[in-house]
């Protein structure tokens, strides 16, 4: 079995028993997975467009994904990311097949802490994670919030 899918399946079971134990708060615990990565890169950036492409570089680089694409939408609250060829594909593969809808994203993480930590954003979470393990791409949803005030904005995400 090769390095990547012995970490794959490590992980998977990692994130299946958090799921059994905490349920729906096991998304909430897993959010500094990957950030350590992150954190060791010179990530530089003026703005969420710049943050976001540098950290993309860097993810790509190490040659934890392919390819990712990302646009900002939903009132600018709504990070949408595309992400194909990523080496934890098998992971969310393992979790669908034990019942447990996927539910973290090392990737995601790390750009959702670069934009807090170069920009000071407020908060932000992973609202969906849908792998397609047929085409190998992830479709994700990230909230994130800038400033106080728009914490708690809406926006129908389902016309986005």
């Amino acid at each position: 079995m090769d390095s990547n899918a012995t970490l794959n399946q490590m992980l998977f079971r990692m994130e299946e028993v958090f799921w059994h134990e905490l349920s729906d708060c096991a998304p909430w615990k897993t959010e500094y997975v990957g950030i350590d990565f992150i954190q060791s890169q010179d990530i530089k950036g003026a703005n969420e467009q710049e943050i976001i492409a540098s950290c993309i570089e860097r993810i790509k680089a190490a040659g934890l994904a392919d390819e990712i694409d990302f646009a900002i939408s939903g009132k600018g609250i709504l990070l949408k990311l595309r992400i194909r060829g990523c080496r934890l594909m098998l992971k969310e593969t393992l979790l669908r097949k034990s019942g447990i809808k996927p539910y973290s994203c090392p990737i995601a993480n790390m750009i959702r802490d670069q934009l807090i930590e170069k920009l000071g954003y407020e908060t932000t979470y992973l609202a969906d994670l849908a792998a397609d393990e047929a085409s190998g791409t992830c479709a994700l949803k990230v909230a994130v919030y800038a400033t106080p005030e728009k914490v708690g904005e809406v926006s129908d995400w389902s016309k986005e």
